[in-house]
């Protein structure tokens, strides 16, 4: 044993006899493997002791890269991801033939010398030397083992892999010297692990257990002398000798593996020569990798998954840390897909809108009181096939997690968000106009959150069709979907209100980008995406309290470490008294107003329905007090199409609405996903409505702006002298106050 300091260390003059002895060796390695070119790559090497000091002292092994197992709620597998295919298995693991096979093949002393085999360096150049060229190298499996930690670290960055295997002098020293710490520290049957685990053997397995799954579907605990013996053979040129491009080759290479390990006593010439003897069986498994394998249309999810962990800060500081947690892989997700909802969402998507039609159906579920997301399902598969029509742009979700850039305008779905910001603001439910089907309102009757007008042009609306005029009050302005109706509700409630209650709610959550300040958000000309929708109207089911999506249930590392995840962050957006109100007035759409071929017969439901300009985006988005969905239809390609006279899934529409086609999909997504034998209801409660005008009253005589009277503005009581306390109507808008007289619209 070398003597040593007290402090531990070697003395000076050994250190200096320990850099001289490395540095001879190496320079003798790299003069043999480079004859005759050693000159011409002009190599030079750190000469000086000092050089030798500046490598760092102890050698950093990377963890190494794994796979990522996917696992939806209940545990069952949605795929499996991987940068580089491996899984690391500890040596007893590891079949003990393969063990003495690589042994044989790459560093027959292997347990016999140190870091460095002074004989194998001397053999090789004196070889080398007589062939003229590079016909035998010297490197120890302790080296291989090291440099592979190199390349490993590398990762796929070409640069850096240059950099681990260039053919250099300071290269080799820096690699010698770790060599030589890792056999001190490490010992002979932890690097021989090591190294099983980390060498790549073709066919993008890396590590002997995904290897032998790769070429014989079996552990490599399970190998038998012939298939070790192929295996072992890859290492030196995983191309050349691969079995499945050419058996031949391989089997050659087996032959010699086998004859190598009779050589060194590790088997008898007769087991070799039978081994020979046997042809080889390979029994390949082609490996899944990505989300392109998700199970039950899951591909979208999953990949929202990858997004979650490469965008959330809970995942590391820097968008570099979370791409490496990535990479490195080895983690176990725990998701909060629910395989039965998934399947009903996949259902759902396909079965009015088929892959090939000219435009695509999204459905996602979110679960109120968790903000669980339970699915994403689409019309287009998951993939990169386009003639096949498959897509990887997530309909569900915004760019920055793997959606589209703007999202989708979402019509008149946006009208419970102004109901509720009314409803907060004091403004009964009863409160009415007598409107005609078309309104001219000025940009300037809407106040900004700066408090400045939001605009001064005229603002045109018009109602779907031009029978809905007359008398609406708020119940039955959300059933008929009546745009006149909301565009005075807006300048009511505020439209710095509105707006408000919408960012409470999550409205712009996945885009990131402030709602515009115009009063035709309360139409849905402002962007949102299905997951949004599905979170907003989940905020209606959990009685006013607003819970941020999550996918991520629990990770483990690939050591059994836990680490943190996103957390829902649950926050009270409206009362629950509105809440509930809102709830009871969006029953009346599923019953008796737009949506009525969505409503479920079995339980409480809700919903509202939206269809933009010229029928470009179709939604139906709704819920039950456990589950909330949100189902849109339109042009995912190119510039979006007006969707009229148009055939989708084989059907012919004239012109498509929300309560037409998504409504339906919404109706097989939550039939689908529900418990029969879980039905809660909402909470009662009752809902003010307005005094119907009486037969001989004709429209119009108290001017097409004016409330109507409430018929019971508070439940249980009697209609009060003031019918909306504690809200004064601007005179521009109800008309027939301050001496002006009743005002026709847009004057």
């Amino acid at each position: 044993m070398a003597k040593k300091r007290s402090g531990g260390g070697l003395t000076g003059t050994q250190q200096a006899a320990k850099f001289l002895g490395v540095s001879v060796l190496a320079g003798a390695v790299l003069a043999g493997i480079a004859l005759p070119a050693a000159g011409a790559l002009g190599l030079a090497a750190k000469g000086t002791v000092e050089g030798f000091d500046e490598i760092p002292s102890n050698l950093k092994t990377p963890p190494l890269s794994q796979r990522t197992t996917i696992l939806d709620a209940e545990g069952g597998l949605i795929a499996t991801v991987y940068s580089r295919d491996r899984k690391v298995v500890p040596i007893d693991k590891i079949s003990p033939y393969m063990q003495k096979a690589i042994v044989a093949i790459e560093d027959g002393r292997f347990y016999e010398h140190g870091a460095i085999d002074l004989k194998g360096v001397l053999r090789a150049i004196n070889k080398n030397a007589q062939s003229g060229g590079v016909s035998e190298g010297a490197s120890t499996l302790t080296q291989q083992y090291v440099k592979n930690v190199f390349v490993e670290e590398a990762g796929d960055d070409p640069e850096k892999v240059a950099q681990a295997t260039q053919q250099t002098i300071g290269r080799k020293v820096r690699e010698l010297k770790f060599a030589i710490q890792v056999e001190e520290e490490l010992g002979k049957k932890k690097i021989l692990e090591n190294y099983l685990n980390i060498t790549f053997f073709g066919q993008q397995a890396y590590g002997i257990e995904a290897a032998s799954q790769r070429y014989f579907s079996k552990h490599a605990a399970d190998l038998d002398l012939g298939e070790a013996a192929m295996m072992a053979g890859l290492v030196q040129s995983p191309s050349r000798y691969d079995p499945i491009n050419d058996i031949q080759e391989a089997t050659k290479r087996r032959n010699m593996v086998l004859q190598r390990m009779a050589d060194v006593k590790d088997i008898s010439q007769a087991e070799a020569d039978a081994a020979k003897a046997k042809p080889i069986k390979l029994k390949v498994k082609t490996p899944k990798n990505g989300c392109i394998t998700a199970v039950d249309g899951a591909g979208f999810f999953c990949d929202y998954v990858r997004k979650t962990i490469l965008n959330d800060p809970t995942f590391g500081k820097t968008a570099e840390e979370r791409t490496k947690l990535w990479n490195l892989g080895g983690l176990t997700i725990k998701t909060t897909l629910d395989p039965r909802a998934q399947a009903a969402a996949n259902e759902a998507a396909i079965a009015k809108v088929n892959k090939d039609d000219p435009v695509a159906a999204s459905v996602v579920q979110v679960q109120p009181k968790t903000g669980r997301i339970l699915s994403m399902g689409q019309s287009r598969p998951y993939g990169l096939d386009q003639k096949q029509h498959q897509t990887t742009l997530n309909l569900a979700v915004g760019s920055k997690m793997g959606g589209t850039t703007y999202g989708f305008q979402v019509g008149s779905t946006f009208k419970p968000i102004t109901a509720a910001a009314a409803l907060e603001k004091g403004i009964s439910p009863a409160t009415s106009f007598n409107d005609p089907s078309q309104i001219n309102m000025n940009e300037s009757q809407y106040t900004r959150c700066d408090g400045k007008p939001a605009g001064y042009a005229n603002w045109e609306v018009n109602n779907e069709m031009k029978s809905e005029k007359g008398v609406f009050d708020m119940t039955s302005a959300l059933g008929k979907s009546i745009n006149t109706y909301f565009a005075k509700l807006e300048q009511m409630a505020g439209l710095c209100e509105t707006l408000t209650m919408a960012k409470n709610v999550g409205y712009e959550r996945e885009l990131g980008k402030p709602l515009k300040q115009i009063p035709s958000a309360t139409l849905g000309s402002a962007e949102s995406t299905p997951l949004d929708m599905a979170s907003v109207y989940a905020t209606f089911a959990n009685r006013g309290i607003y819970c941020t999506p999550v996918a991520i249930e629990s990770i483990k590392a690939a050591n059994g470490d836990k680490l943190n995840v996103p957390q829902t962050k649950c926050t009270r957006a409206m009362s629950d008294r509105t809440a509930d109100t809102i709830n009871q007035m969006l029953k009346g759409v599923v019953e008796d107003g737009t949506g009525t071929r969505a409503g479920l017969s079995d339980r409480d439901n809700a919903g509202k329905t939206g269809t933009t300009n010229d029928r470009k985006d179709a939604w139906f988005v709704g819920y039950t007090p456990n589950l909330s969905t949100a189902v849109w239809v339109g042009d995912d390609v190119g510039e979006k199409k007006s969707m009229y006279d148009i055939t989708i899934g084989g059907e012919y529409y004239d012109k498509v609405c929300g309560g037409c086609l998504p409504g339906p999909i919404w109706k097989i997504a939550m039939t689908g996903a529900l418990d029969a034998g879980q039905t809660p209801g909402f909470v009662p409660v009752s809902v003010p409505r307005a005094e119907k005008p009486k037969d001989e009253e004709k429209e119009g005589d108290e001017g097409p702006n004016k409330p109507r009277k409430p018929r019971d503005a508070k439940p249980g009581g009697t209609t009060p002298t003031n019918p909306i306390p504690g809200v004064t109507f601007p005179t521009d808008l109800i008309g027939g106050a301050g001496g002006h007289g009743n005002r026709k619209p847009g004057h």
